[in-house]
């Protein structure tokens, strides 16, 4: 997600930003995952991953220094299609992306 790092923007950050931002953030839940997922639905996931960031942007900015509530809006937007595109227990990759995100 994106973190303004408590900073008042005025602009947004650009799509290239959002994605590599998301790309690595799922990337790190991975790794503390401990599960092989293939490479094709990492990339999938990454697309919903995005595209869910890309649509809650203003919200997402606005709240972007508070890694909880932006880590409880993943649990409720992202994390259950995620968690059957990859066939991961949800609540596994939950704690996943809470670890590796800090929320």
């Amino acid at each position: 997600m994106i973190n303004t790092t408590g900073k008042h923007n005025s602009s947004l950050p650009t799509p290239r930003k959002i994605r590599r931002v998301c790309n690595k953030e799922l990337y790190r839940a991975i790794k503390r995952l401990g599960v092989y997922i293939p490479d094709q639905r990492v990339k999938e996931g990454e697309n919903l991953y995005y595209k869910k960031v890309i649509g809650n942007l203003l919200w997402i900015a606005e709240n972007g220094s508070n890694r909880k509530l932006l880590a409880d809006w993943w649990d409720e937007a992202v994390s259950p299609e995620l968690a059957d595109l990859w066939e991961v227990d949800r609540e596994a990759l939950s704690h996943a992306f809470r670890s590796a995100f800090g929320g």
